[in-house]
């Protein structure tokens, strides 16, 4: 039997790497936080790393042991506020929505949704350079997994009737991402594009192209 100095040492070992990541990840939050107020208020070029760092009340030794500059800040801001919910809305799509179409639609519903909310400083996220990011596997995995679940979209749909046999799912999947990630781009980089139309006609094209009826 170990002593009980030694167990309680080893529940402290193994209690202490968590509590630091949980601590990281607060750290980060608040940084995060800080620095999306400012440039909400301000402009992302007009905000410094020192006025960030006062505004989350952090040292900057301390932010460049999360970000080596501002543009990785951006990379992190634009991941966590603009893509990462992408895979979570796949997932919740599944759930609710029995048909390829439907779940197509839906993906349309939410988007419009979104951006309706978007400011400014969200489109400028949007528009950060994918060279900008650390770990380029947050990225990829988003796009793979939003590709594959496409695919799957149809594929599902192929086989329960919905969905037309004309093309394979793998080209259906590919054209309504790309012709998503195109409209969001364009928008992106011109508030006056018209996105919400532009989507809804991108949503009747898709039917005529997918659906068997």
């Amino acid at each position: 039997m170990q002593p009980i100095n030694k167990i309680l040492m080893n529940e402290l070992t193994t209690a202490l790497p968590g509590r630091r990541e949980k601590r990281k990840q607060e750290i980060r939050e608040r940084i995060e936080d800080a620095a999306y107020l400012l440039f909400k208020q301000q402009g992302i070029d007009e905000i410094s790393i020192e006025q960030i760092c006062v505004q989350a009340d952090v040292a900057r030794r301390t932010f460049y042991g999360h970000y080596p500059n501002k543009q990785a800040l951006l990379a992190s801001l634009s991941y966590n506020r603009v893509w990462r919910t992408a895979d979570e809305l796949i997932h919740d799509i599944m759930e609710n929505h029995d048909t390829a179409w439907n779940r197509v639609s839906a993906m349309i519903d939410y988007m419009e949704t979104n951006v309706s909310g978007y400011q400014d400083v969200d489109r400028a996220l949007m528009r950060v350079s994918p060279a900008s990011f650390e770990d380029m596997s947050h990225l990829l995995d988003i796009s793979n997994s939003l590709q594959g679940h496409l695919v799957r979209f149809f594929q599902i749909g192929k086989d329960n009737g919905d969905t037309t046999g004309e093309h394979s799912a793998e080209l259906l999947a590919e054209m309504v991402m790309g012709t998503l990630n195109t409209m969001l781009s364009t928008w992106a980089g011109d508030p006056e594009y018209p996105l919400i139309s532009k989507l809804e006609e991108a949503r009747n094209l898709f039917k005529s192209v997918v659906c068997t009826t």
